[in-house]
């Protein structure tokens, strides 16, 4: 089971640029602090919420990571995304009132629990809460687009190149590495996301590592020439 947890001023949070609005006033920072109702920890493996479940609220994820997927008619399940630390999970429930996919926390998370209700109130008095929260949605319309286009026009290569290049710069953002992460996804995983079989995802690894592009120990992953993958993922035009 999830537990509840009091609430946490956004004003206070080491992740206050990522997730919330920047260049807020006292006032307007004191506002935007009654965003958050709870703090909720979730277990490696258990649901945040799930398809076809009322939507409430948005999530601003504080630690841990998750995936988001649906339901094939085959009955497999389809992973659409991977969100982490920073980032605001939920955004698909707007629509209908009701959420279409499935949350999971792929290791124990903590997520700010964020009434919907409240952050249209607080955005008709802080233009900056209600231009950021848009902001987010283009960024998630931006990003699906994106992955349309890695599933619909590229080899396997460049979408593991494209997806490693993605992952490392979002973490590099939240203060990590720029060469090194650990996967919190599995390969099954992640050929699921990027329409990959399992056994292509492993033998696109194991390309990069005979390459020298990477260094792959199980799911810590050391990127070796960043360049290179970028040249993978947009080849120089001949001329």
């Amino acid at each position: 089971m999830d537990k509840e947890f009091v609430k946490v001023a956004c004003s206070n949070c080491n992740l206050r640029e990522l997730c919330m609005p920047v260049g807020l006033n006292a006032e307007e920072l004191s506002r935007v602090d009654e965003l958050v109702a709870t703090r909720r920890s979730i277990k490696r493996g258990m649901s945040l919420f799930h398809n076809g479940e009322k939507f409430t609220s948005l999530y601003a994820i504080r630690t841990g990571f998750f995936k988001t997927s649906v339901t094939a008619e085959d009955g497999r399940d389809q992973v659409t995304g991977f969100q982490m630390a920073g980032e605001i999970i939920g955004l698909d429930g707007i629509v209908n009132d009701r959420h279409t996919c499935d949350a999971i926390a792929l290791e124990d998370a903590e997520v700010c629990v964020m009434p919907f209700d409240r952050i249209e109130e607080i955005s008709r008095e802080v233009n900056a809460l209600q231009h950021h929260v848009h902001k987010i949605m283009s960024r998630e319309i931006v990003r699906d687009h994106g992955v349309m286009l890695l599933l619909g026009s590229m080899r396997a290569e460049e979408r593991l190149a494209a997806f490693l290049l993605n992952l490392v710069q979002r973490l590099q953002a939240r203060g990590f590495s720029r060469s090194e992460l650990v996967l919190r996804m599995t390969r099954e995983e992640i050929g699921s996301y990027l329409g990959m079989k399992l056994e292509t995802v492993s033998r696109t690894f194991s390309k990069f590592a005979d390459d020298g592009l990477v260094e792959v120990k199980q799911r810590h992953i050391q990127i070796r020439d960043a360049e290179a993958l970028k040249r993978i993922v947009n080849p120089q035009v001949c001329r």
